[in-house]
């Protein structure tokens, strides 16, 4: 099993200003994270920005959105979209070079070049809505990851699996009644962005699991195994995509779950099974939150050590 690891010097050069959560240290410790010798089998790759960077971009959002973000983008200082999503003259590189990576790595997994990738990008996108940036987020990274593949690749069935501790708005808006994409979202309830209650269920291909503040490892498994893996097993995905927000984690200062690193590493492999029972083992995870930046490093450690497929380890 080959496995990727996508991540760029222009991830770092996206400025948020003095004291923003969303900054360049998490790609940081992410690679130290990531340099120890147990990864030395990660495929490392720098994504280049294709001539078509924008057509991909709009198989997710209109051609205005898209030139207002870039347009916004400044040539010194910093912009912002709202209080929490800035943007400097970094930016655009860090936008562009995000999605494609996403991009690349479904390239890659069809080309047969690798069976998983994780791409450590930033701005992250499950926010990103299809017609204006908000959350730290400009562009929908990983939901133009599933149009790419359903339009190049033909794909008919694709799960989206978003464990961040905030509900991917974004990613919900952009296939709200799109059957041929499952997005299935366990987040902090109630929490930013204020969606992601169970009633919103698209066309029956969006499933949305609730916790409450202070909910533990034993609640987010719980819930997994009741609702979102048989919904996705019975889906039987020709890829998964994951939103890979580790800020569910009991020491991240943006929400209050109780999340530990294990808990990254046993619902990692929960969809490796369901990977490699329906789909050749296809799995692409991009980076959304995680904001302590210790317990960023150790759970994107566990996750991406199950992305290399290393022995389940027992509960």
């Amino acid at each position: 099993m080959n496995t990727l690891y996508y991540s760029h010097p222009d991830f770092l050069i996206h400025d948020t200003g003095l004291a923003h959560p969303e900054c360049a240290d998490r790609l940081r410790v992410i690679d130290e994270a990531l340099a120890e010798p147990e990864f030395a089998a990660l495929i490392r790759i720098e994504p280049a920005i294709p001539a078509d960077i924008e057509d991909k971009i709009a198989l997710v959002h209109g051609k205005a959105m898209i030139a207002k973000v870039l347009t916004t983008i400044p040539q010194q200082g910093t912009a912002h979209f709202d209080a929490d999503t800035v943007v400097s003259p970094g930016s655009k590189q860090a936008a562009l070079r995000a999605v494609a990576a996403l991009c690349d790595a479904v390239d890659k997994i069809f080309g047969g070049q690798a069976d998983r990738a994780f791409c450590a990008v930033r701005p992250p996108g499950h926010h990103a809505m299809p017609d204006y940036p908000m959350g730290f987020c400009l562009f929908n990274n990983i939901a133009i990851a599933a149009e790419y593949a359903r339009h190049h690749y033909g794909m008919q069935r694709i799960a989206i699996v978003d464990f961040d501790v905030h509900h991917g708005n974004g990613t919900q808006a952009a296939f709200y009644e799109q059957a041929q994409v499952l997005y299935a979202s366990s987040h902090q309830w109630p929490h930013y962005p204020g969606s992601g209650h169970p009633s919103e269920h698209g066309v029956g291909n969006i499933i949305n699991v609730p916790l409450p503040p202070g909910s533990d490892g034993a609640v987010f498994r719980a819930k997994y195994r009741e609702i979102i893996l048989p919904a996705v097993k019975k889906f039987a995905p020709q890829l998964i995509l994951i939103s890979a927000g580790f800020d569910a984690h009991k020491d991240d200062p943006l929400a209050s779950l109780q999340l530990e690193e294990d808990d990254y590493r046993w619902i990692t492999d929960e969809l490796i099974a369901i990977a490699d029972a329906c789909c050749q083992g296809r799995i692409i995870s991009a980076l959304e939150g995680g904001y302590n930046l210790r317990a960023l490093a150790a759970s994107v450690a566990a996750h991406v050590t199950g992305l290399l497929g290393a022995a389940k380890r027992g509960e």
